[in-house]
């Protein structure tokens, strides 16, 4: 008999969750402003640059105004929460235009990058885990397990300052970094693929251990069990017992891992960016951060702390599918 799916729990624990985010994304927000107003950077000589060294103090205390730097750091949060709230999201003092067209610009291509790495991650990182399971000890699983080891070391900016160099550099079979070519006006498909393929190879391979040691551990216990012995007993092909039994066993303990990563995902993608010069946010988290961009700095935040929140969700919604003993009201 077929299963019904649950969409009552399911809606129940998705307004739990995001009645929960509210003042979580308050907190974080405050948190921000607070950091931002004890940091040493002065956003008005960060604003005015080499201008801000010839200035008059009066002209200085009317930019500071202006940036609204010169309120308390309360006040300079609830303005900004309260236009949040409105969809106003301020203007970037140091990119010079609205925070919500730096968003527009830079979000999508981060974004393609994060998708792209991570399904890179998910299916090699099960493909490697199956194989390593079946044969225990075996070469396959020793080289396996030597190489997720060596990488869980291995900083993301590293693997890509190396991939530039064997592939781009000595092989010269894809681009060094970009979203296009040197030479090209436009953004093609074709261009924008070849430019992807570096920075998202290089994101997953290092997301990919975790995959892979999960998947491994729950796969090789799965196969241990009675229920798998039994099937093999009863003649079943080796490839049925695999996927039809040990794999979706396997495979749950991995599913809470897709909340887990998320923030590993987003750090790893700001500095692969910055390695490969990939047009997403990282040079705006950057220079706003440095620059103590209040407006800015606060709505990246809120990007990456619902990006965090929805993981999470994501996992723990997909576990309680993959195995209806866990449910969605507890």
């Amino acid at each position: 008999m077929k299963r019904r799916l649950p969409w009552g729990a399911l809606a129940r624990m998705t307004g739990r969750r995001a009645l929960l985010a509210v003042p979580v994304l308050g907190a974080v927000t405050f948190g921000v402003f607070a950091v931002a107003a004890a940091s040493p950077f002065d956003p008005v000589k960060a604003y005015t640059g080499t201008a801000g060294l010839t200035a008059s103090q009066e002209n200085l205390d009317q930019i500071r105004a202006n940036l609204g730097v010169d309120q308390p750091l309360v006040t300079r949060w609830w303005d900004w929460i309260t236009g949040a709230l409105q969809g106003e999201l301020g203007d970037s003092s140091v990119m010079r235009m609205p925070v919500a067209d730096v968003i527009g610009e830079r979000l999508g291509w981060s974004v393609l990058l994060a998708v792209t790495a991570f399904t890179v991650a998910v299916l090699l990182g099960t493909a490697l885990g199956v194989l390593a399971a079946r044969r225990r000890g075996g070469p396959l699983d020793r080289c396996a397990c030597s190489a997720a080891y060596t990488l869980e070391a291995a900083p993301a900016f590293w693997l890509g300052l190396l991939a530039i160099w064997f592939f781009a550099l000595q092989l010269g079979v894809l681009p060094a970094g970009g979203l296009t070519d040197t030479a090209s006006d436009t953004v093609t498909f074709d261009q924008v693929a070849r430019h992807l393929v570096l920075p998202a190879a290089v994101l997953g391979v290092s997301q990919t251990p975790w995959f892979f040691l999960y998947v491994r551990q729950g796969v090789g216990d799965a196969l241990d069990e009675d229920a798998v012995r039994g099937a093999r007993a009863r003649g079943l092909a080796e490839r049925t017992v695999l996927t039809g039994h040990a794999l979706r066993a396997g495979m749950l303990p991995m599913l809470t891992l897709i909340g887990s990563r998320v923030p590993e995902l987003i750090t790893g993608a700001l500095l692969v960016e910055t390695v490969f010069s990939w047009p997403g946010i990282a040079a705006a988290t950057v220079q706003a951060a440095t620059a103590v961009d209040f407006p800015l700095l606060a709505a990246l935040t809120v990007l990456a702390t619902v990006a965090v929140l929805l993981g999470n969700l994501l996992s723990d919604l997909l576990y309680g599918l993959a195995d209806p003993r866990v449910g969605f009201d507890g």
